[in-house]
């Protein structure tokens, strides 16, 4: 009898850092390129939450609080590289973002300034916030 292998989509994490009504994105350094919510995988043995606090800190030297967890998407080919599942969540920072890590350039946008190309699925997930806060939306509706 032969074995199956399985496989199993990635878990990752992204934030959506609010200021004021803005919030950050970054252009990413490493392919896929474009911008991006602050994010990445959860490290094995790590929460979703300090996953969320780590890469925001990685990526945009801000320190961060998780306000509240957004939505996940989980569309297959959401990642071009990976199968992955992420968990959004919104948080405020203090303090002026700063691009590191796999960030290349940083700032901060509202829904009229966006900049392109945008990586991932994350106009999706970008416009699902936008209609959140106008209340247009419910979290987590499908």
């Amino acid at each position: 009898m032969k074995a199956r292998k399985y496989r199993n989509p990635l878990v990752t994490v992204d934030v959506i850092i609010e200021f004021n009504t803005n919030i950050v994105l970054i252009e990413r350094k490493n392919p896929p390129y474009g911008w991006a919510l602050p994010g990445g995988f959860v490290d094995y043995g790590e929460s979703l939450e300090a996953a969320a606090v780590r890469e925001a800190k990685e990526e945009t030297s801000l320190d961060i609080r998780l306000v509240e967890q957004f939505h996940s998407y989980s569309d297959p080919d959401r990642d071009p590289r990976h199968h992955t599942v992420t968990t959004v969540f919104i948080a405020k920072a203090n303090g002026t973002p700063k691009s590191a890590d796999d960030a290349k350039n940083i700032g901060v946008f509202n829904p009229k300034n966006l900049p392109t190309p945008i990586a991932f699925d994350h106009v999706k997930i970008i416009r699902d916030y936008f209609q959140y806060k106008k209340g247009v939306l419910k979290k987590n509706i499908f």
